[in-house]
């Protein structure tokens, strides 16, 4: 690992990209007046002839940085775990390569860092239209309703993390825009503070529907991962019972109104669908109890907790850790055990 680095920046290059020369000047305005030493390290999501030929120029002309190249198009959150696995800087700056907010707010937000383990942006006052508006805020309001995380502006890329978010947190897919919930249902602090957008910051933000279909599905993915990896029954038991149930109410309305109204059950669709039910629900059932039986052969494999801070005792050799167990807290009788093992 490389030493002696106080700051990691990382510039995933996909499809979107901006002037990168101009951009580079930007950013490195904004992280002059930082006092850090910075590292800043491009990754490339697959072949970019012409990002490539931009940064080959900045380096003819005295730039300093690392350029990553992936052998193929692997998506934006591999692209972030490429860069953040060859930095050796003990925090972290994901940017975008192209312009979203003032490079003179950098400043502000590694400051904001110093208290937290992660620092996102908000980009405010917003510039856009009406429409743009209500999709975002529809995005957050539907976020909101199903991880329960009230964050504004998840489409910006500027965050400042600690190193040791990434050790707790794998991204992969599209899962980059969603990182700040992943952080905080894992139990890390995560702030989200207002900045200033770049007046070349543009963007019209036009996607087709199934762009919007991706992201829809990106919160419910988010949602089962964070809330039922490792307790897959609740969800699909949850699921099975309620159309387990519905199909038991009507089977029972057919079969009393066979004995009570002497109506035949032959040629009555609702019997099929109730049956057809009954069977579903027994399904869903059984998928959620073969997952249990898969996490509880894997339980040992498996870390479902974080120590946030071991706090050394003065009085006796006994020391306190807290502990993240999905949802609660509670304490382990081996914290310091492990730690001393550290």
């Amino acid at each position: 690992m490389k030493e002696n680095i106080d700051l990691s920046v990382i510039i995933p290059v996909g499809d979107r990209i901006d002037n990168l020369a101009e951009l580079h000047r930007s950013y490195r305005s904004g992280l002059d007046d930082c006092g850090l030493s910075v590292e800043l390290i491009y990754v490339l999501d697959g072949p970019n002839d012409a990002a490539i030929s931009q940064l080959h120029s900045l380096r003819e002309k005295g730039e300093t940085f690392e350029i990553l190249q992936l052998g193929k198009r692997f998506g934006e959150a591999t692209a972030l775990m490429a860069g953040i696995s060859n930095s050796g800087g003990r925090k972290l700056l994901t940017l975008p390569a192209y312009f979203q907010i003032k490079s003179s707010e950098l400043r502000k937000m590694l400051a904001a860092a110093e208290g937290v383990d992660m620092v996102i942006g908000r980009r405010w006052p917003r510039r856009g239209s009406r429409l743009q508006d209500w999709r975002r805020s529809g995005f957050h309001w539907l976020l909101k309703l199903v991880t329960g995380e009230n964050f504004r502006d998840l489409g910006c890329s500027v965050r400042v993390l600690d190193r040791r978010v990434m050790e707790d947190i794998n991204l992969y897919g599209d899962q980059h825009r969603l990182f700040p919930v992943l952080a905080t249902q894992q139990g890390f602090r995560v702030l989200e503070i207002d900045v200033a957008q770049s007046d070349q910051d543009k963007f019209l933000g036009k996607y087709r529907a199934r762009e919007y279909l991706h992201r829809i599905l990106d919160i419910f993915t988010v949602f089962f991962l964070v809330r039922f990896t490792k307790k897959p029954l609740r969800f699909f038991g949850m699921i099975g019972s309620m159309i387990f149930g519905v199909g038991a109410i009507v089977i029972t309305v057919l079969i009393l109104q066979r004995l009570f109204l002497d109506q035949s059950l032959a040629d009555r669709p609702a019997l099929l669908l109730s049956s057809l039910l009954l069977v579903l629900g027994v399904q869903f059932f059984a998928f959620g109890l073969l997952g249990e039986l898969i996490i509880f052969t894997h339980a040992g494999e498996l870390k479902e907790y974080r120590i946030a801070e071991v706090i050394e005792s003065g009085v006796s050799s006994q020391s306190v850790s807290e502990i993240q167990v999905g949802e609660k807290s509670h304490r382990d009788p081996h914290a310091r055990d492990n730690a001393r093992a550290r």
